[in-house]
């Protein structure tokens, strides 16, 4: 019995650990928009698939607990169903065979599932705590690790040769893990913002950016002078289009000073903080591909960040300012 007990204990802990750094490694993979030579979606996927290849040792564990059926068994079972889902829709996101169940795409659900399961995890385990020992992290323990690694590796080679093998276009997908949506034809580029914003129909001759207090119409940006600039824009949502768009550098537009970082502001009141050093790989863009910006991609103006996800291409441009402040004073990802 002690033995049995000990490989749960380990098995729960082994879980304790991994379903955090799935949700971690997740939300770095999706914030890095620059290839890295170790993806941050590669470290994801495999801490992903170690987590499924301890699923025969904790099913031993959920059985038991079962048949003492225990009031909390059902937050047990909600956990394990939570993980599963948040595993398949990473699947089924690879795939690209599906990309919407009911209201919700299946990066949603994949991400939504995982939050609410480390959520539930904490409670989980503040109710079932495991107790530590000098022994976890011995050589028997290291080799543990490394066994499950090597599992972890082997069914994520596995996965990624049967994507191949089949054709599917999930073999493709970007760095990032996102897939290719209408490369150079705007008219097909999906149209998202970020949690509550709201398309936004702004009248041309009306508009104007205010950048450091200065007002600037559509006529006056235009004088500055247009450029064209070839970009990716990587959606966190997980799809990538690359297009042309044309517009002017920021750093044509804003005298830095001796200021730290640049703040871009929308009409729907969403910001981004920029460090003052990126003015020369920011652009303000009123066209693409030779047409203006339509509503959805952000008429009149939106900005264009190079090597950045999509919640850094600020739509709906009325605001640039620069500041004092450094540029990480503001959440990873945008709150609203």
């Amino acid at each position: 019995m002690t033995g049995d007990s000990d490989r749960r204990r380990r098995t729960n802990l082994a879980l304790l650990v991994l379903v955090p750094a799935a949700v971690v490694t997740g939300l770095f993979a999706n914030t890095i928009g620059r290839d890295w030579p170790i993806d941050p979606a590669v470290i994801h996927a495999l801490v992903g698939f170690a987590v499924a290849a301890m699923a025969p040792w904790k099913s031993v564990v959920i059985a038991r607990g079962a048949r003492r059926r225990r009031p909390s068994r059902w937050a047990s079972y909600l956990l394990l169903t939570l993980v599963a889902s948040t595993l398949a829709s990473g699947l089924v996101h690879a795939t690209d065979a599906v990309t919407r169940i009911g209201p919700l795409t299946v990066m949603q659900i994949h991400v939504g599932g995982g939050l609410i399961a480390l959520a539930m995890l904490a409670l989980h385990y503040r109710s079932h705590p495991v107790k530590r020992k000098a022994s976890d992290l011995g050589r028997r323990t290291f080799l543990r690790t490394a066994g499950i690694a090597g599992i972890a590796t082997a069914i994520w080679a596995g996965w990624e040769k049967s994507l191949a093998l089949a054709g599917s276009v999930g073999a493709d997908r970007r760095f990032t893990g996102s897939h290719e949506r209408s490369s150079f034809d705007p008219s097909g580029m999906p149209v998202t913002q970020w949690f509550d914003d709201r398309i936004q129909r702004i009248d041309r001759d009306a508009w104007s950016v205010t950048i450091d207090g200065v007002g600037y119409g559509i006529g006056e940006i235009a004088a500055v002078g247009r450029e064209t600039i070839s970009a990716i824009l990587d959606c966190t949502s997980g799809w990538y289009s690359e297009q042309n768009w044309e517009g002017v550098r920021l750093d044509r537009l804003v005298d830095p000073g001796s200021a730290r970082s640049i703040e871009v502001r929308s009409a729907t009141g969403y910001a981004r903080r920029f460090p003052i050093r990126d003015l020369d790989r920011l652009w303000l863009v009123t066209h693409v591909s030779g047409e203006p910006l339509s509503a959805g991609h952000g008429f009149p103006a939106r900005i264009v960040a190079p090597d950045r996800r999509g919640f850094w291409w600020v739509k709906w441009v009325v605001g640039i300012r620069t500041s004092d402040l450094p540029w990480w004073i503001q959440s990873p990802f945008p709150l609203t």
